[in-house]
């Protein structure tokens, strides 16, 4: 699944073409998705100037002149293409600008989503209405995680992939994140001194700015706009490394836990 820097990604890969366009042309080519595509869609967009992108958690955000965002998910397979030059069948919203440009949103496996949601009530988004701090912003500190871990005896690993306790974080870049920081994936939250907090934080943020520049990973069907991939992957700690040798010549070693696969070196992680 497209984690928060594949979708970051994406976003940043629709800004130019998109941003301060007038679209012209608005196509649902389908009534859902995972959920139904809003039936007046086409009607509340053609016409409007999309004048700002941006993401909450793994969520697109694409905010218009006429009061409206248009929320998108990629679920599982998802992608943005822009100027494709062919239709394809599983291409399920077709949108073209004032300037000729044509964009496409292919999901093949269907599980991502298209919401319209008035962007002045955007925080009273069901998905958005619990979401805790996004990683990359102040909100995330020591402090936030030690209030949050206070008495958890649930693994950290379990809990920060919380999306109430920090938005948008998965399974790749959480492994990678204790890794950097040397922390157990197992240990309990609770138990956690807020400086080994602190360098979690500065990990996570590191990883996650690392992901981005290195235009995410490349999982599945997952591509930028632009039909690139990602190529974090070729970084990856110890993600996807179960037996290869860690930094200090430990395999890494790997445990299930919450039905995701959890991949640590039992060396350098305490």
């Amino acid at each position: 699944m497209p984690e928060l820097p594949e979708v970051e990604t994406t976003v940043r890969g629709l800004r130019p073409p998109l941003e301060g366009q007038r679209l012209i042309s608005i196509e649902p080519r389908r009534a859902d998705l995972r959920r139904p595509i809003p039936v007046d869609l086409r009607q509340r967009l053609t016409g409007a100037r999309v004048t700002g992108l941006g993401r909450r958690a793994k969520y697109g955000l694409i905010d218009t002149d006429r009061g409206d965002t248009l929320i998108f998910h990629l679920g599982m397979s998802g992608s943005w293409r822009i100027d494709p030059a062919e239709i394809g069948k599983h291409d399920h919203l077709l949108i073209e600008t004032e300037s000729g440009r044509r964009l496409a949103l292919n999901d093949p496996r269907r599980f991502g989503s298209l919401d319209l949601v008035a962007t002045a009530k955007i925080d009273d988004f069901p998905a958005f209405r619990t979401l805790g701090p996004e990683p990359l912003g102040a909100g995330l500190s020591a402090a936030h995680l030690k209030t949050a871990f206070a008495g958890r005896v649930a693994a950290v690993k379990l809990l920060l992939l919380d999306q109430r306790i920090v938005a948008g974080l998965g399974n790749i870049y959480v492994c990678e994140a204790l890794h950097m920081a040397k922390i157990a994936p197992t240990v309990a939250a609770g138990s956690i001194s807020q400086a080994r907090l602190a360098r979690l934080v500065d990990a996570i943020r590191e990883v996650l700015a690392a992901a981005i520049e290195a235009g995410g990973s490349t999982l599945r069907d997952y591509a930028q706009p632009n039909g690139e991939l990602g190529y974090f992957a070729n970084q990856w700690r110890v993600y996807g490394r179960e037996g290869e040798a860690c930094g200090c010549g430990t395999p890494v070693a790997r445990r299930v836990d919450g039905g995701r696969s959890t991949f640590f070196c039992p060396k350098c992680q305490r």
